[in-house]
């Protein structure tokens, strides 16, 4: 079964605009942030979706019920939305609401490296995440592993959608890094990733559910 997934960042939040780390955390959309999910919301006004899923926190929450609202009174049929953690954000543990630069600072000095760019450039991106974990006092952050285990967990939870039928569309409300983790692990070098998704942005996956999942996702678009 063939399925295409609509992947929005949510709208700007408060933690966003102060270029905070935002995983588990919660902080509200800002003005622009609700206008971000209006915007989205316009663009995906013509697409029929059979499901609807985002993570448990309220940025996710409110960016999916604008977006399915919009879409309801354009004509279309209202999904039920599944609000599930498997879709959540990385959880940054101790460094959760921290300055995002101070933070990537104390997980990649102890290796001479200094930012989030300078980790992925020298040692990869599943670095960033096993090197804030080694860096959180409680160890709380997200390992890789642990990481990819639960958003792995999100794509099974879309494959066992039994009202789902081959070529159905499905919304999914996602998040800055794991938006870049995916095309990272799934984009093959397609895309420039220089520059992390916007607030409100469409990424577009195509998604296999026959096969194993290295070989079932198919970038379509990212960052539109």
């Amino acid at each position: 079964m063939l399925l295409h997934l609509y992947l929005v960042r949510h709208g700007q939040t408060m933690f966003n605009r102060y270029n905070r780390l935002q995983g588990w955390s919660n902080s509200p959309l800002t003005d622009s942030g609700i206008a971000d999910a209006y915007k989205a919301a316009e663009k995906l006004s013509d697409i029929d979706f059979v499901a609807a899923y985002c993570s448990d926190t309220t940025r996710a929450l409110e960016t999916a019920e604008t977006i399915l609202d919009v879409n309801e009174s354009s004509g279309h049929s209202r999904p039920n939305l599944v609000s599930d953690m498997h879709f959540r954000e990385q959880c940054y543990g101790y460094f959760e609401g921290q300055d995002m630069s101070m933070a990537w600072w104390a997980a990649g000095a102890p290796h001479g490296v200094h930012s989030y760019n300078e980790i992925v450039e020298k040692f990869g991106l599943p670095a960033t995440r096993d090197m804030l974990k080694e860096a959180d006092p409680f160890h709380d952050a997200e390992s890789d592993v642990e990481y990819w285990t639960r958003v792995e967990g999100g794509f099974s939870l879309i494959a066992a959608n039994k009202s789902l039928q081959n070529g159905d569309n499905v919304l999914q409300i996602s998040h800055g890094n794991t938006l870049l983790s995916l095309m990272h692990r799934f984009a093959r070098g397609a895309y420039d990733l220089s520059e992390r998704p916007r607030n409100g942005s469409i990424t577009r996956l195509d998604f296999d559910t026959t096969k194993p999942l290295d070989n079932a996702i198919s970038v379509q678009g990212y960052n539109e």
